[in-house]
């Protein structure tokens, strides 16, 4: 005969898994909140919606984007951090702010042990980018003028301390050159700076960028990644254009607050795996610049830790800290 301890525990561990297997049945029974923490139209942005849509329809449930920008990304990521951990809020992250800012800022509003890690999207090789009506036509011209006008030449990014600024003085660095960082509230302002004539370069998004070097209003030079992108195969490598050893790589994955239920995770990392491995959409996110990965969340976060661990010493030597 069962003693009262062991009745009360299996009655316990039977009312748990009858929950587990209720959650799971009925999940998700309500809208998701997708928070990007980045301004409408950067690059962040665009590929959020660009997933949101069969992401509703794989859920059954609207998909809700909630564009919360500020301290590059730092603000929505933290918003994220703090919602309820019941699979109805999921977080867009990005290279900057899950790896490069908290060797940036003096203070964070999270800690990476905040999250739980949902799915690796995609790597997205940075675009540089210049004014179509300058006359530069490689990366070997660039070095040349801008060696012959030290810090002349101008660089636009996303903000101090975002991936394409880093990308921007690791190339000058690497170049032995100088340039001139201007920094604008998202990509989509660095871009539209550009095609005013405000600014002479960009390494940004392709997702950004690409349409106006299609209209010819743009000329790209190279892409930032150790190896030609599968997205953009044209195009050489900075390194291939005499700056070698020159790598740089954003990414972007989705992260859940600590804690969310394992089935939430599991059903959203499926979900997330079957729309960009969909043919069509694989076809337009390499368009767009962004070389689908998708796999397990343990993949996610192992790649999180690499990169936090390869910006560090990078920052350091570069002086750069935001307040």
């Amino acid at each position: 005969m069962l003693n009262f301890f062991t009745r009360t525990l299996l009655i316990g561990l039977a009312t748990l898994a009858t929950g587990m297997s209720s959650f799971a049945d009925t999940y998700p029974d309500r809208p998701i909140r997708f928070v990007v923490p980045w301004p409408p139209a950067g690059g962040a942005d665009v590929v959020a919606r660009l997933l949101s849509a069969p992401l509703a329809e794989e859920l059954g449930k609207p998909v809700i984007i909630e564009n919360r920008p500020g301290a590059g990304g730092n603000i929505g990521a933290a918003v994220a951090a703090r919602s309820a951990a019941d699979g109805y809020t999921i977080a867009f992250a990005y290279s900057g702010t899950h790896s490069i800012n908290r060797h940036l800022y003096k203070e964070m509003p999270f800690e990476e042990k905040d999250f739980t890690p949902v799915i690796f999207i995609s790597s997205v090789p940075q675009l540089m980018a210049i004014n179509a009506n300058l006359p530069f036509k490689s990366v070997q011209e660039v070095i040349a003028a801008a060696k012959a006008n030290p810090g002349k030449l101008t660089y636009g990014s996303s903000g101090n301390g975002a991936i394409n600024h880093l990308a921007g003085q690791l190339f000058a660095d690497m170049s032995g050159i100088q340039l001139q960082h201007i920094p604008y509230k998202g990509g989509a302002a660095a871009a539209s700076a550009l095609l005013a004539g405000e600014i002479d370069m960009v390494l940004g998004e392709p997702s950004v960028l690409l349409p106006h070097v299609a209209s010819g209003k743009l000329r790209a030079l190279a892409v930032t990644s150790d190896k030609r992108s599968a997205s953009i195969p044209d195009l050489p490598t900075i390194a291939e254009m005499g700056v070698p050893g020159y790598a740089v790589t954003s990414w972007n994955g989705i992260l859940a607050p600590a804690n969310t239920p394992q089935q939430a995770i599991q059903r959203l990392n499926a979900a997330f795996n079957k729309i960009i491995t969909n043919p069509e959409m694989r076809a337009r996110m390499l368009k767009m610049g962004y070389d689908p990965v998708g796999g397990q969340p343990e993949l996610f976060s192992k790649h999180i830790e690499a990169e936090t661990l390869k910006w560090g010493p990078i920052i350091k030597k570069s002086g750069l800290q935001i307040n």
